[in-house]
């Protein structure tokens, strides 16, 4: 049977009236499970209007009683996580052990958040003229919009939702429609865990939703996550109407692994981090830097003997390593990718694309696919291919091996195997990219440390999560005030000065 998802406005479930729907597959099957309403102007204007009404009430509240509420919210999530882990496999594709992963990282950001009393403490200065003392406020920015990708279903809403209601502000969340179940889910959540009517909206759309948020004079800020090209366009689009803007797009994710590295720990790593979730994720590694012709023969060696023991399989499977992509178009394109490579000249040492799954024949599989001896002018080097591909990029010397994901045109995430403290160290401080792993292949900060990635991976000069996230959803107001005592005569034309 197939379900009929429905808006979430004003505290409430409201059917969608624009005639319009995507699909939502079950991915380990190939099939429709739900059909997902697609706002128009009108709907997403709704939408906003309830948040802008909503959020005076909601800020006017102080920031314990606004914590409460996100204390409750982890509470109610916690109690229900084998059912959102269900959900979110069901409709993404990942395994039930990923999807646990995907919503304990977007709580974690909301545990973070709980400590909003602490974290909207202005400053204050005693004195700073005569009789004159100077302090500064931290408030809530408005109405505020979070358009979050499939790939992360749960953690990403998260990421935007905590910092955002902690700070006082009404959200329209737009998640993807490929998998928007769990998103749904969450907004119920919050509303009993106390959160008042309108303060989280729940729209699904496409284009047509979108650029009405980024138009829509009332939304103060966006907040992104999804390929560069929408981006950037989200980014212009935006900030060209006066919003706050923090939008992160794609990936190249490098490993440099030196030849004092443990290869065996090394190539272990390099399987979970290039092809755990199908290679969905916007840290996963997909290209390996093996410094010298001996550490590359006996890496690519490792990974081929591992890649062969992999098990492919349904989201539910609890043997399975990871499961399948979203939908059909995923796999297609990782398809067209690996074809490409074949015919750049890239060495082609294990081809996904003749994996098959018993009994589940139509659904969106693709096995992990082994690239070597690929060359940085390939595309399947330079463009993000967002899939069970790993390429490995071999390097003379370590000054070649930093230079490739420096020189890149993307800069989200990159590692270093190493056993040598010194390397590590100029590695760290010298590549130019955002996020560093030493010996750890996918570097995703913690919750109170900043996320986000450089150049063609982030757009906009705040970060997701940590304290950027809250000077992102926040306007400094600083006030100076003096309170005369006695004062019998005064020039009111000249500017105080802090003598």
């Amino acid at each position: 049977m197939v379900r009929e998802l429905t808006h979430f406005i004003g505290g409430q479930h409201v059917t969608g009236t624009s005639g319009a729907f995507g699909d939502v597959y079950d991915p380990s099957l190939g099939q429709v499970q739900a059909r997902v309403p697609l706002a128009n102007a009108e709907e997403v204007g709704a939408a906003i209007a309830n948040a802008a009404a909503a959020q005076p009430g909601w800020a006017a509240q102080n920031p314990q009683k606004r914590a409460r509420v996100l204390m409750k919210f982890l509470t109610l999530v916690q109690d229900e996580m084998d059912e959102l882990a269900a959900l979110l496999s069901s409709e993404h594709g990942k395994t039930l052990a990923d999807a646990r992963g995907d919503i304990q990282r977007g709580l974690e950001v909301i545990e973070f958040a709980t400590g909003i009393p602490h974290l909207l403490k202005g400053e204050y200065t005693e004195s700073a003229g005569t009789g004159i003392d100077v302090y500064s406020m931290r408030q809530p920015l408005g109405v505020v919009a979070a358009i979050t990708p499939f790939n992360f279903p749960a953690m990403i809403p998260l990421w935007k939702l905590g910092p955002a209601l902690a700070c006082g502000n009404a959200v329209v969340l737009k998640p993807s429609e490929r998998d928007p179940s769990v998103p749904l889910r969450l907004a119920e959540l919050f509303a009993a865990a106390g959160l008042p009517p309108g303060v989280l909206n729940v729209v699904h759309g496409d284009k047509v939703a979108v650029d009405t948020l980024l138009r829509d004079n009332r939304i103060q800020a966006v907040g992104f996550v999804g390929s560069t090209p929408i981006a950037q366009y989200i980014y212009e689009t935006a900030t060209a109407h006066g919003k706050r803007a923090q939008c992160f797009g794609g990936a190249k994710n490098h490993a440099i692994v030196m030849p004092d590295a443990d290869l065996d720990d090394v190539a272990d790593q390099l399987i979970g981090a290039g092809y755990g979730s199908a290679g969905e994720r916007c840290m996963a590694i997909s290209v390996a830097v093996p410094v010298g012709a001996e550490t590359a023969d006996r890496l690519v060696a490792k990974l081929i003997e591992r890649i062969g023991k992999l098990n492919v399989g349904r989201s539910d499977d609890p043997a399975a390593d990871f499961g399948p992509m979203v939908n059909r178009a995923g796999v297609d394109r990782v398809r067209d990718y690996i074809q490409l490579g074949v015919e750049e000249g890239a060495e082609l040492l294990v081809d996904g694309r003749g994996l098959t799954v018993e009994g589940a024949e139509d659904g969106f599989f693709i096995g992990a696919t082994l690239f070597d001896k690929v060359t940085p002018d390939m595309r399947i080097y330079r463009e993000e291919i967002f899939g069970p591909v790993l390429s490995i990029v071999r390097a003379d010397d370590y000054e070649a091996a930093l230079r490739l994901p420096s020189d890149h045109e993307f800069g989200n995430g990159v590692a270093i195997f190493t056993r040598d403290g010194d390397t590590a160290r100029d590695f760290a401080a010298r590549v130019q990219v955002g996020m560093v792993g030493i010996n750890v292949p996918i570097p995703v900060p913690i919750a109170y440390h900043t996320f986000g990635g450089w150049k063609a991976s982030g757009f906009g000069d705040l970060n997701q999560h940590g304290p950027d996230s809250i000077r992102f959803y926040t306007k400094t107001k600083t006030v100076t005030q003096r309170w005369p005592s006695g004062l019998k005569e005064s020039n009111a034309f000249v500017i105080p000065t802090m003598d």
